[in-house]
């Protein structure tokens, strides 16, 4: 099994849980994203769009499997792509992609490009489910009636959001929408919320809060949402009241971590049931 480690924490997570179950990953770290600290595997360091060799260390290293790990920040250039013979057709549709595509569309062709070079992509959560939410709270504080019209809000937002590729997180406050996720990410997008707090833009009474979800339309096998400690530090900054994520598909990052932090903090983490109309 390989892992493509982008940046954060995450893939770090996955190669710890993988090798405790009784793998051991090969670590295919992306340039200029992935981070330090893989010296306890076998790895090597590639271009995001280098499909030629990232192939050819499957056929080396014996790889069938490949878990796709961690955030990319840069999208490839043109001049980055470094096709293989059995992908070169696909070179047009790859760059049109890139150009204008969502993130959505551009993980779906990396993972029908991976496979065309002979592995199968699986998703994080059959290598760590226990990073996955559970349903309802997870840690001491639940959602009140105030904090459950807001859930309703934002929940309704990051769905459309997600319809059209853009983002996965919305937060409201007092029951109205006021940031959407965009390229520059949640713990951003929280920032966001802070400095119209701070402006008077937003209401100092009513706390708010962030709701993260799949895109409808999503690959589990790539990009779920996700959470960490630095989502809890940046939502108590923007003053928000807490997060609710997707059960069953959002990913909670050093649980007892985030948990114990929200926990001392006042805010609320919970788990949403997306078969269940939010109240």
């Amino acid at each position: 099994m390989a892992i493509i480690a982008g940046g954060g924490r995450l893939p770090h997570h996955v190669a710890d849980a993988a090798r405790a179950h009784g793998e051991n990953p090969y670590i295919i770290a992306l340039t200029g994203e992935a981070g330090d600290g893989w010296g306890g595997y076998d790895s090597c360091t590639l271009g995001i769009g280098n499909f030629r060799d990232i192939s050819a260390t499957f056929r080396n290293e014996g790889i069938d499997r490949v878990v796709l790990s961690g955030g990319v920040q840069r999208r490839p250039e043109w001049r980055d792509i470094r096709p293989t013979l059995k992908t070169l057709s696909r070179v047009p549709a790859v760059l049109k992609t890139l150009i204008s595509g969502g993130d959505d569309a551009v993980l779906k062709m990396a993972i029908a490009l991976i496979e065309a070079s002979g592995a199968r992509v699986i998703g994080v959560q059959e290598i760590v489910p226990e990073l996955l939410a559970d349903i309802g709270p997870i840690g001491r504080i639940s959602p009140d009636d105030d904090d459950q019209r807001d859930i309703a809000a934002a929940t309704a937002a990051a769905n459309a959001l997600g319809k059209l590729d853009v983002g996965q997180g919305a937060i409201a406050v007092g029951g109205r929408v006021v940031a959407l996720e965009g390229p520059e990410g949640t713990d951003a997008m929280i920032a966001r919320v802070a400095g119209l707090r701070r402006d008077g833009r937003i209401s100092q009474r009513r706390r708010g809060v962030l709701v993260k979800l799949c895109k409808p339309q999503q690959d589990l096998r790539a990009d779920l949402p996700s959470i960490g400690p630095s989502t809890v530090e940046s939502a108590l900054a923007a003053g928000l009241a807490g997060i609710a994520v997707e059960a069953g598909r959002a990913l909670v990052l050093e649980r007892t971590a985030t948990i114990d932090l929200a926990d001392r903090s006042g805010l609320f983490v919970t788990g949403l049931d997306r078969a269940l109309p939010v109240s």
